[in-house]
């Protein structure tokens, strides 16, 4: 099967041996694959895949399943499925656990399915249930142009919250707007502390979703309300930072944070459990959408790169692997 592979930080085609499912799992044949974040990481050596996990990067797919493994039972040949998968995605075949698979909505096209699953999980992990945002509470979402973005707007606002993002230019703050967003603050223009608290009358947001990190965090902290909750997923411009903690004190905030590739097949498990009963529905109804900026051909993965690393697309980069 041709694949792509990371040789000293670039990505090039070669050619692998089809792999056999364990018991657990399913062989599928890949019609696409998302391009994410953890992806660019990897390339650069900063984000080495777990024990056990393929060196292929890519960590969502859809497209159809070619074989199963002998314990499994909800999946057959022939079934098209999207899934989520710690590595192995910029391949022609990939495998994936029976449990982290999920339909692909009949509103959507495989290509369409493909943006699924990375920033599906990653938004309803950290957003409803590690935050645990309820309706009528406020979102700030940072980086409100990405995928993980568009994606958080439009879960957020499906479950009654009211969105604000930051981001980076005027275009992508207007599509926020567009999709949902209630504000959208375009960081090179304005403060967003100041935006934040002229928005909320001084009160702040109940919840914050930041993948910027660095000088970020105690200006998060000031835009937080009572009982607020900070989730930081990435870090893009630095780890660490001064925190002021009588501010933390004083306000009663709770400050967490998640990775999603290194947790084991049970915690994903129920997030898919979970997507399906809630999120699904939505997907079939065509309430909510992956946004998709632009797709590009297997072969072309080193482009699909460097337009992430551009910072200048709105939504997901896709890979189609085959039509």
């Amino acid at each position: 099967m041709r694949v792509i592979e990371i040789q000293n930080h670039a990505l090039l085609s070669s050619e692998r041996a089809i792999p056999e499912p364990a018991s657990y799992q399913v062989l599928v044949k890949v019609a696409a694959a998302g391009i994410n974040r953890p992806d660019v990481m990897q390339r650069n050596g900063l984000y080495p895949p777990p024990p056990g996990a393929s060196d292929i990067p890519g960590l969502e797919i859809a497209g159809t399943v070619a074989a199963v493994g002998d314990a499994v039972t909800p999946w057959r040949v022939g079934d098209t499925v999207c899934a989520l998968v710690t590595g192995g995605g910029y391949a022609e075949y990939c495998l994936a656990s029976a449990a982290l698979c999920l339909p692909v909505p009949e509103s959507l096209s495989l290509l369409e399915a493909a943006a699924l699953p990375e920033t599906f999980f990653t938004v309803w992990s950290n957003i409803f249930d590690r935050a645990g945002l309820n309706a009528n509470e406020t979102l700030l979402v940072h980086g409100g142009g990405s995928g993980i973005g568009t994606t958080a707007i439009q879960l957020a606002r499906a479950f009654g919250a009211k969105v604000f993002i930051s981001a980076g230019s005027e275009e992508k703050c207007h599509f926020c707007r567009e999709l949902g967003a209630e504000a959208a603050i375009n960081y090179r223009e304005q403060d967003f502390v100041e935006a934040v608290l002229q928005l909320t009358q001084h009160r702040g947001v109940d919840v914050i979703l930041d993948m910027i990190g660095g000088d970020y965090l105690p200006r998060n902290i000031k835009c937080l309300a009572t009982d607020g909750r900070l989730v930081q997923i990435a870090v893009q411009q630095g780890a660490k930072s001064e925190l002021n903690l009588w501010a933390v004190m004083q306000k009663r905030l709770t400050l967490t944070g998640s990775t999603l590739r290194g947790r084991d097949d049970a915690f994903k498990a129920a997030i898919a459990q979970k997507l399906y009963k809630n999120v699904w529905p939505l997907l079939e109804s065509g309430t909510i959408k992956p946004v998709i900026h632009r797709i590009f051909p297997l072969n072309d993965a080193a482009l699909a790169h460097a337009l992430m690393e551009s910072n200048q697309h709105i939504g997901k980069i896709i890979l189609q692997v085959s039509p």
